[in-house]
């Protein structure tokens, strides 16, 4: 377990033990939803949730959801103290973790936020984006993770270089920008002013390496709760 997760488990602990949660027997279910029920009709469908790559993860904690990206789903029931007994030595039980800790946090008001944005929401969101960015005046970006409309609104205004894990994506040019591989995030790490991350490096625990010197803004509804309780900056501002 990499020092960022191993943190954010830590202060969720704090957070839940004056409650009574543990003791009760209270169930969180995670499953897989499916592209419609996690992002709904948007107009373009170049999203990684269309296209199989990844799938969301929904917990449900006292009726109220939280969720995580993850590209190992499953169904999982337990109580909570299951939940943070699970070893952490997958994606899947990273993102039942992530995914119930959202739900927790929700549901306590610490967030706001837990559930992915849906329909036209990404497009709407992105114009956000760029004066988000402009507060840490940076001139070259690197985004590691590919969110379409993200890159789009990134690459009008700044230099950018991004990296993915989804190899069909590798040396394909979107927005004018050619996608390179994961393991080139040292080098974009080194060329960059700022690191915009995908919040899923969370339930990949490859989060430590976006985590520098150099600012870092991490996006989605993933790292929602664990951005408030690690005082990460974070982009989403239309998530439900």
């Amino acid at each position: 377990m990499g020092k960022t997760l191993a943190q954010m488990l830590k202060e969720f602990r704090k957070v839940i033990a004056p409650h009574t949660f543990m003791g009760e027997t209270i169930s969180v279910v995670a499953r897989p939803l499916t592209a419609e029920e996690a992002i709904g009709h948007p107009e373009h469908d170049d999203y990684p949730l269309l296209k199989g790559k990844e799938r969301m993860m929904e917990a449900r904690f006292k009726g109220v959801a939280g969720q995580a990206y993850t590209d190992q789903a499953g169904n999982f029931e337990g109580t909570l103290k299951d939940v943070l007994n699970l070893p952490m030595d997958s994606n899947y039980h990273r993102a039942v973790l992530v995914a119930t800790a959202n739900a927790v946090l929700r549901y306590l008001g610490i967030i706001d936020k837990s559930c992915h944005c849906k329909d036209e929401d990404p497009v709407q969101c992105a114009p956000y984006l760029t004066p988000m960015l402009i507060s840490f005046s940076p001139k070259k970006v690197g985004m590691i993770g590919h969110q379409p409309r993200l890159l789009e609104a990134v690459s009008r205004d700044f230099q950018v270089r991004i990296c993915d894990r989804d190899p069909d994506k590798i040396s394909k040019e979107k927005s004018g920008v050619v996608i390179e591989p994961s393991e080139n995030y040292n080098e974009i790490i080194a060329w960059c002013d700022l690191i915009l991350a995908t919040g899923t490096t969370l339930v990949n625990d490859t989060i430590d390496a976006f985590i520098t010197d150099k600012p870092t803004v991490f996006f989605g509804i993933t790292i929602s709760g664990t951005a408030k309780l690690l005082g990460l900056n974070h982009f989403c501002p239309l998530g439900r």
